[in-house]
């Protein structure tokens, strides 16, 4: 029994960030939107007087007092159906907004010679009723009817495989119609609007606050055949570079950015339009939903998947 579990674990993927150790409460916060499920922290800073209070000095093994007491290092666990790389770009972005140093490295390898090995864990799959993602290095797959989705997400969030992207392609697919329009806040890999595009919008207008991600999703629109007439994507912070309204808003980020958001959306709904939100973790949800009512927005439905939860809305 106990080889079968090494296996199963050894599939995980361990991300480590390095922080000084005053930040490493709220970097802990920010690495807990990644994965709902619990992190590891280790934290020396207070090693010396803790053990002072126990115990003599001498007791404390050598190869602890050599360990750096500036720095701690936050651990977090990645499943074998998710891209670790978006779980880097996420906490990349995240921890440059709140101008914390940082140093992430991905199973003791640097970002860039990871890269490449995930692939193996990446293939086709069927969402919902009518999409198929295809990582575009995978040249044997069925579509079987489905409308095909290639992509190759890079250091971009979006894959599809992580269970807060899957619920919005799902949630998607109900509610696109030919010729929607639809603004995707936080595009990622562009993942969210080229199924729109798929499903039959007229058009999609993605943002991200990040150029590569920026880039990244441009290269998925021309791997899918959509230029910029169908789609447009805008370096910018939320609603920033924004303007027009739209029938479907996406915004599949994070409980606080979504609650910034929510003061924001409404001037770029049409009459009738919803608004679609992912990226929540359950122990937020109190404080998101009171956002959406303080906002003036009535909950039509609440999916639920692994502990990430997202919403479709319309004003009240």
């Amino acid at each position: 029994m106990g080889m079968t579990n090494e296996v199963v674990q050894d599939k995980w993927t361990e991300i480590a960030i390095t922080v000084n150790t005053e930040a490493l409460d709220l970097a802990g916060s920010i690495a807990n939107m990644v994965v709902p499920y619990g992190i590891y922290i280790e934290d020396y800073s207070a090693l010396i007087e803790e053990t002072m209070e126990i115990a003599h000095i001498d007791l404390i093994e050598e190869s602890l007092l050599q360990k750096d007491r500036s720095k701690g290092i936050i651990h977090i666990y990645i499943n074998p159906e998710e891209n670790p790389l978006e779980a880097v770009s996420f906490l990349k972005e995240r921890l440059d907004e709140c101008k914390i140093e940082h140093e992430i490295t991905v199973a003791d390898c640097k970002v860039e010679d990871w890269q490449n090995n995930w692939k193996q864990y990446f293939h086709p799959m069927p969402i919902g009723d009518k999409l198929l993602i295809r990582p575009v290095w995978e040249e044997d797959y069925n579509a079987d009817g489905r409308k095909v989705l290639n992509i190759e997400p890079g250091l971009a969030f979006g894959t599809g495989a992580h269970p807060t992207t899957r619920l919005c392609l799902e949630t998607l697919e109900k509610y696109v119609k030919d010729g929607s329009t639809v603004l995707d806040i936080g595009c990622g890999s562009g993942i969210l609007s080229i199924a729109s595009l798929l499903l039959g919008a007229k058009n999609a207008t993605g943002v991200d606050i990040d150029s590569l991600a920026v880039k990244t999703a441009k290269e998925n629109a021309e791997k899918n055949n959509f230029d910029e007439s169908r789609f447009t994507v805008l370096q910018g912070d939320l609603s920033d570079r924004v303007s027009g309204k739209f029938d479907i808003v996406v915004a599949n980020i994070v409980a606080d950015i979504i609650m910034k958001f929510n003061t924001q959306v409404g001037e770029f709904m049409n009459d009738g339009a919803v608004y679609i939100t992912g990226g929540i973790i359950e122990a937020r949800e109190d404080e998101v939903t009171a956002s959406f009512i303080n906002n003036g927005f009535e909950i039509i439905s609440r999916s639920e998947n692994n502990g990430w939860l997202v919403f479709v809305l319309k004003k009240s």
